[in-house]
């Protein structure tokens, strides 16, 4: 039976490459969109959660083919917003979801008006209010800040990824 499986994984992937399917990341065009990622410069963040997202983008752009000159800039403005959920009868909130958005631009370095691309990624968690003690409530905060950046990074990556692709020249 596993045989059989892989035998079907394989026609699948072959089926996916006729129909023109390529990875992002990988092949002769994926190795140079990652080594473009590398050129990209993230400044600052304002504010912890910016911190973190920073972190995030930073690990997600660098894709280990070592140190290289950073040609772009990518500039986020990132909020973050919370909202009740979960209301009772007394008005109580028993959840609160928390909503991240990043609006990026990404402009060549020294040129910060000629902008090359950008979007608005958001990512949504959510935390139940509990009475628990401060310190657990800080590492589920946390938790949910590394959470949402994670995935607005991923997001951010993944398009800068597809323009870098589309436009090999830029």
């Amino acid at each position: 039976m596993s045989n059989r499986l892989k035998v079907l994984g394989f026609l699948a992937l072959g089926a996916l490459s006729g129909c023109g399917f390529a990875p992002l990341y990988g092949g002769t065009a994926g190795g140079q969109t990652s080594a473009r990622l590398d050129e990209v410069y993230v400044p600052v963040i304002p504010d912890r959660t910016g911190q973190v997202l920073r972190e995030s983008l930073e690990t997600r752009l660098s894709q280990g083919s070592g140190p290289t000159a950073q040609l772009y800039q990518l500039s986020v403005r990132y909020t973050v917003n919370q909202e009740n959920a979960g209301i009772q009868a007394d008005s109580a909130s028993t959840r609160t979801r928390i909503i991240g958005t990043a609006n990026w631009q990404l402009t060549p370095i020294g040129n910060p008006a000629h902008v090359l691309l950008k979007g608005t990624s958001t990512a949504m968690n959510a935390q139940d209010i509990v009475n628990e003690q401060y310190f657990a409530v800080t590492l589920g905060e946390e938790t949910i800040d590394r959470q949402l950046a994670d995935d607005l990074s991923a997001q951010i990556t993944d398009q800068l990824a597809a323009w870098f692709r589309a436009h090999p020249n830029a």
